[in-house]
């Protein structure tokens, strides 16, 4: 087979990198070793920055977005039983959006069948080769067949333990990485979330984050071990620990637990972002804790840049896009990261004492949810930075 751009992996990247190219007039094959199936049920962060919203939207596929998608004003911070609203809208004229990163990646599939894409799903084996090159190449298996894609250059999209960045000479490469103490214990639950707009819970007992899905569907967290035993936390014990955490400041509603696992958090970051025609996108080249809701944004963000550069590739033969697509993106990841970890040191709990920095982690919290221009800091990050 022979296409413009090769894309490995199917998640949010790799079919917006494919949908953009599409409309910049560029082929794309995408390859995926999970089931269409099976992408289109993976339930995922589904907070959702301004600009990535406009972006779907102006790019044709926003229209089932812009009518199920949760718009929302701002979020609560919530300690010592009170609930203080951190007002976007007001702060900065903005919106985020609650729209499950699933419902994303159902929406760029149809539209890309639609327009005649290819998206080969279940493969196995796949391999790149050649990326120093003119000509990379990607090999895989599907429906029992050896196939090889020639291209002028690879999107990697395939995710933290995809097969793309570790095809990347060890020498090029640059890892930074944080691991945290703690994970999150994660539901997905049949009932209506405590309030329209997310709670960020800072308490004595750790952390708790009350989300949604939807008006109905609630997606809640706790602050746990990272190698915390899942089936020793009961229905009942957590629903007792998500109600002890949210501290009264607003009722929960209980319904049936749907799914429930531990999530470990960490940060890591590759620099390059690229090595030849081969270049990372999303958690191929960087993982932030969900705390500040970064994840698939920052993954849209790096496959904007890469279509942009690889379209004025085409069009006029520039190459200069291309060369700094690793430094242009690690500009805004940095970023991401900062506020991922400053979000997460803000409200997990750190020790069981309350000790000097508990003491001070308190009059942080209450300074930033009492001050305009800390509000104004949090919501800009929150909602998105500018992208261009």
């Amino acid at each position: 087979m022979r296409t413009q751009v090769g894309i490995v992996g199917a998640g949010p990247a790799g079919l917006m990198l494919s949908h953009l190219l599409h409309l910049a007039g560029i082929s794309s094959i995408i390859i995926e070793d999970r089931s269409r199936a099976y992408c289109e049920a993976r339930v995922r962060a589904g907070l959702m920055e301004n600009w990535v919203s406009r972006m779907l939207i102006e790019t044709g596929v926003g229209e089932r977005l812009q009518r199920e998608a949760m718009v929302h004003d701002g979020i609560y911070i919530s300690f010592r039983g009170e609930a203080r609203h951190i007002d976007f809208s007001r702060l900065i004229g903005k919106h985020v959006f609650i729209y499950d990163q699933k419902e994303v990646v159902t929406d760029l599939i149809g539209k890309r069948l639609a327009d005649g894409g290819q998206i080969y799903f279940e493969v196995s084996d796949t391999s790149v080769h050649d990326f120093d090159g003119r000509h990379p190449k990607i090999r895989f298996k599907h429906d029992g067949k050896q196939h090889e894609i020639e291209c002028d250059f690879i999107g990697g999209c395939d995710g933290f333990h995809g097969v793309c960045r570790p095809s990347i000479p060890t020498d090029q490469l640059k890892g930074y990485d944080r691991v945290y103490p703690f994970g999150w214990l994660g539901i997905l639950t049949d009932s209506p979330p405590p309030d329209k707009e997310l709670i960020y819970c800072f308490n004595e007992r750790g952390f708790a984050l009350f989300s949604m899905r939807g008006p109905d569907v609630s997606r809640l967290y706790l602050q746990c071990a990272p190698d915390e035993d899942i089936d020793k936390w009961s229905d009942q014990r957590i629903w007792d620990e998500l109600e002890t955490r949210l501290g009264g400041v607003r009722p929960l509603p209980r319904g049936k637990i749907l799914q429930k696992g531990i999530t470990p958090m960490r940060s890591y970051v590759t620099e390059p972002m690229q090595s030849g025609r081969l270049f990372l996108a999303g958690d191929a080249a960087h993982i932030v804790p969900p705390t500040g809701a970064k994840g698939m944004n920052l993954a849209m963000a790096d496959v904007r840049v890469l279509s942009r550069a690889i379209a004025a590739h085409y069009k006029s033969g520039r190459e200069d896009l291309l060369t700094n697509y690793s430094a242009t993106c690690l500009s805004r990841v940095w970023k991401g990261q900062r506020f991922s970890w400053w979000m997460t040191q803000l409200l997990h709990r750190h020790s069981t004492e309350m000790d000097f920095d508990t003491k001070r982690q308190i009059a942080e919290i209450d300074y930033v949810t009492g001050s305009d221009a800390a509000m104004t800091s949090l919501a800009e990050n929150y909602a998105g930075l500018p992208i261009d």
